[in-house]
């Protein structure tokens, strides 16, 4: 008696567990681009583009330097708190392993551009076609955990998010008055050669299985602290890297049309990042912020001028700032940038933002 009623329980267990709704992982999210969304690969590397010392990151959790140029939380930490998932770790971390790895990764590196001589002088940076490397090795790191299959089914699933192109300009084309890429290319030529290499890029991350990819233009290069610092007049955007900016956004959501139409489905997704930025810049107090001109840590005119150190000024309120340092909004800054990648109309996000993707992927 006592059997047939133990097995009439775990039968009936067994049915609740089977018709009980299944719990949805959180999809795996991969970030390829630079220090804008670099969560600390530097910090395993050789190059003087790091942000693993104080004042970074004291705003953080933890209130330690994690290799985010940020005084907290960058751009992909606050996409993954959208997703319902833990941040990615950089790919280079040690503790990215086992099933961590089903969470994603973060290949971005500090420096980068979309040509590989962007950067040079930081030396030692994971440039594109070796973060596309490093994706792949991922892939075959996971087939080995999960099989082919569902590694598959995971990277086809995924979000992507790629940031490039700024550094480029000023980085390279605008880093000093006669670059080698200035003195090749006229500005709009540079422009075109910069969107055909960016497309071959976006083709690579499809061809390893990336079917959602957010593609972030560049910001208002002219309007950082830096910019306003070195090429600036009486405070204003620099107009040099400010036009350049104008031309390649628009050429970017062309390009990704193209891409689009020839794919046959929305693969990628254009972000204004141009856009999203300019509100709190022209309107700093609209969006509770002190200053869109001066970085809360810095030196020399507007906080623009060397990097972010233990010597340099330090503001006491992060939140007045919509700069952190010389190139990098703060954490009040990227929340307010990733609120539009959310839920932005079509001004910020092309064709459609990031809730109605997840809407319309989580029927399929």
């Amino acid at each position: 008696m006592a059997s047939t009623l133990l097995a009439t329980f775990l039968v009936l267990l067994l049915l609740s567990i089977l018709s009980s709704p299944a719990v949805a992982q959180p999809r795996a999210f991969f970030v390829f681009g630079d220090s804008l969304v670099d969560s600390g690969n530097n910090n395993f590397l050789a190059t003087t583009a790091r942000a693993d010392s104080p004042p970074y990151g004291i705003d953080y959790p933890t209130h330690r330097a994690t290799g985010r140029f940020s005084n907290g939380l960058n751009i992909p930490d606050l996409i993954s708190e959208k997703l319902g998932a833990e941040p990615t770790l950089p790919y280079l971390s040690p503790e990215l392993t086992g099933q961590k790895l089903l969470v994603g990764a973060n290949f971005a590196s500090a420096g980068i551009g979309i040509l590989n001589d962007t950067g040079i002088q930081f030396l030692n940076i994971i440039r594109i076609p070796r973060q596309l490397d490093y994706f792949h090795q991922y892939q075959q790191r996971v087939s080995a955990l999960i099989g082919e299959a569902r590694t598959r089914q995971l990277v086809n699933r995924a979000l992507v998010l790629i940031t490039v192109g700024g550094n480029d300009f000023v980085n390279n084309y605008y880093l000093v008055p006669f670059s080698v890429r200035s003195t090749q290319f006229t500005l709009p030529d540079y422009v075109d050669y910069l969107i055909s290499e960016y497309g071959k890029i976006l083709e690579q991350l499809y061809n390893l299985g990336a079917r959602r990819v957010l593609v972030t233009g560049t910001g208002p290069l002219g309007c950082v602290p830096t910019e306003i610092a070195q090429r600036g007049r009486n405070g204003n955007c620099a107009e040099d890297p400010q036009k350049a900016a104008d031309l390649f956004n628009p050429r970017l959501i062309d390009m990704i049309n193209r891409l689009n139409n020839n794919i046959g489905s929305h693969v990628f997704i254009a972000a204004n990042a141009f856009r999203m930025h300019m509100d709190f810049i022209q309107s700093p107090q609209a969006y509770g912020f002190r200053t869109s001109k001066t970085a809360c840590c810095g030196q020399g005119p507007y906080n623009g001028l060397g990097l972010c150190t233990v010597v340099s000024n330090l503001c006491s309120n992060r939140d007045e700032y919509a700069f952190w340092d010389g190139f990098h909004p703060t954490e009040k800054a990227n929340r307010l940038i990733v609120q539009q990648i959310m839920g932005g109309n079509t001004d910020y996000m092309h064709p459609m933002n990031l809730s109605t993707i997840m809407e319309l992927d989580s029927r399929v």
